[in-house]
């Protein structure tokens, strides 16, 4: 039998795909761009999806002044101008902001490259923008998440913690000043930041509290580092992922002072077995305020809060403005989408602390 070699003649095969189609394909997203300048000639070309990432039409003439023009004034200078690339070769990395015509922000990595003739003087340049804007966001949110809680323990011992299940054994730096402990003591130990006595209870009666999946309240005290111990109250809620079993738990802990102490002493005599706060009468003391700082948390516009929960833009203004009442029919469903994003709402001395799950 005679072998014959595979015939290439016919082309490609309809599957076969070219790099401008996978560009194509990569740009259709919006998300990136090129752009090539022939210094010979002066022409530039831009992409389509150039174009569509700067806000511009397609019948904008190709120019790198033009792009310039767009890059926020504070990042201006971080690019290289054209006589830097046209008489010098330079072109490097970059981080900046674009402003479209619109007037709507993004941020994006601009990367580039020059091309030499064989005497060693630029002819062209080629590069490419990539949209990093919800990357950036997201940086930028974590570190004023970071910074929020480190005020928050530096400034009132108010910890908020999440772990993907309970006991509790992964606790932040702050949190492990306060009580003096390494984290490898408290992985060996969960008790080791709750003072000898009490350990023993809360061997107990927190794994069972847990077991329950609902929210739950326990003051246990804690030993200190600089000697001594306080009562703390760690308020506990589990947060679900459209199943029954919690994905992982978000943990506030505040101090309980003297009036708070004070306070729930006799439910403690009564029931001294317990001692268990349940959560409850949370979601009606969620008020407009409430409703503001989980947007912001989660850099939501009225939009977004409005498209992710079902309800008019309007009515979402109003329960933020407070000019809808608890019973709104609307209400839930905005409590409810803020929550699948990740919000926890928490009832802590009879106030509402809004949290979001990490």
């Amino acid at each position: 039998m005679t072998m014959h070699p595979p015939d290439h003649r016919a082309g490609p095969r309809p599957a076969d795909l070219s790099s401008h189609d996978f560009m194509r394909l990569i740009e259709a997203f919006g998300l990136t761009g090129a752009w090539r300048w022939d210094f010979v000639s002066g022409r530039q070309v831009w992409s389509s999806g150039l174009y569509r990432l700067l806000g511009l039409p397609e019948s904008e003439t190709a120019s790198y002044e033009r792009l310039l023009s767009l890059v926020h004034p504070a990042d201006r200078d971080v690019l290289e101008d054209v006589v830097q690339i046209v008489q010098a070769g330079l072109l490097g990395s970059h981080t900046v902001r674009l402003i479209r015509p619109d007037g709507t922000a993004r941020t994006v990595v601009s990367r580039g490259e020059v091309f030499f003739s064989p005497e060693g003087h630029p002819v062209a340049a080629t590069g490419v923008l990539l949209d990093v804007t919800d990357r950036e966001r997201l940086v930028e949110m974590h570190r004023l998440e970071q910074q929020r809680r480190a005020s928050l323990a530096r400034e009132a011992q108010v910890f908020i913690h999440t772990e993907p299940r309970l006991p509790l054994t992964e606790y932040g730096p702050d949190f492990l000043a306060l009580v003096g402990l390494r984290r490898e003591e408290v992985r060996a130990d969960w008790l080791s930041p709750i003072v000898p006595e009490e350990r023993s209870r809360w061997r107990d009666e927190l794994p069972r509290l847990a077991a329950v999946g609902q929210p739950f309240s326990i003051a246990p005290t804690l030993r200190l580092a600089e000697g001594g111990s306080a009562p703390f109250r760690m308020t506990l809620v589990p947060l679900r992922d459209g199943t029954p079993d919690p994905v992982c738990w978000t943990a506030v802990i505040t101090p309980l002072g003297a009036e708070a102490a004070a306070r729930d002493r006799p439910s403690r005599e009564a029931e001294p077995a317990i001692g268990v706060e349940p959560a409850i009468g949370v979601e009606r003391a969620i008020e407009g305020c409430h409703l503001r700082a989980a947007r912001g948390l989660l850099d939501w516009t009225l939009n977004d809060l409005a498209r992710e929960s079902g309800v008019s833009l309007s009515t979402v203004r109003r329960l933020e403005e407070e000019s809808e009442g608890p019973s709104s029919r609307s209400r839930p469903h905005v409590l409810a989408a803020l929550r699948r994003a990740g919000i926890v709402f928490t009832l802590i001395e009879g106030a509402v602390a809004v949290a979001r799950a990490e």
